[in-house]
């Protein structure tokens, strides 16, 4: 089992949900965030992404931790990243520091089959073909040959993280345990959303 950091700098941000195998471009301006970054990328470019609570302090107990892949200072004192997904954690507690960012202590066992590849006999074609007809519907581009190019996790993550979806529906697809557990819930939100759309064009026979 590989070993990954049991303390590691978050960054909390509202409606951003982060998943294993796919990337985020970060802007980053914030002083607090801006110290996260640069002490992240000189020691071992390893960070953790979770949503924060509306209107609260509070964090969501799962997250992802990342890698910084790509690292761009600008003129203005910005720092623009890509941040890699590698596996989500459960957070345990929150580390008392003299920094300005935040840090906590974090448990990775539930989540082992984040460095698996997904089963060829796990079908995802049904959910695929739904997902195609929901962008549509929702008026979203994506270039599908391109996505078509990912292994079938990164799939499966990209569009639990892209789908025009409630923050909580995102999360609830973060928090599921298994790779099976996952696709049978994005299969699901999409289904109703799907349905949703069909009833209120009155489509439905």
């Amino acid at each position: 089992m590989k070993s990954f950091p049991n303390i590691i700098p978050i960054f909390p941000l509202n409606g951003v949900i982060y998943f294993p195998k796919t990337n985020l471009p970060l802007n980053i301006f914030e002083q607090r965030y801006l110290d996260l970054i640069k002490d992240t990328y000189n020691k071992d470019k390893l960070m953790g992404m979770v949503q924060s609570q509306k209107d609260s302090n509070e964090v969501y107990k799962v997250g992802c931790l990342g890698k910084i892949s790509d690292y761009q200072k600008s003129r203005d004192g910005r720092i623009l990243i890509n941040l890699t997904g590698i596996i989500r954690f459960n957070i345990i507690e929150e580390v008392k520091n003299d920094k300005l960012y935040r840090e906590f202590k974090v448990d990775y066992k539930n989540f082992q089959t984040d460095l698996e590849q997904l089963s060829s006999a796990q079908s995802t074609d049904n959910l695929m073909s739904k997902a195609k007809i929901f962008f549509k519907k929702n008026g979203l581009l994506l270039n599908w040959n391109e996505f078509e190019k990912l292994d079938k996790l990164q799939k499966i993550n990209t569009l639990s993280m892209i789908s025009p979806i409630t923050n909580e529906e995102k999360q609830k697809l973060l928090e599921a345990l298994t790779i099976t557990d996952k696709i049978q819930t994005l299969d699901s939100i999409v289904s109703f959303y799907l349905h949703e759309i069909n009833f209120d064009n009155q489509t439905i026979q």
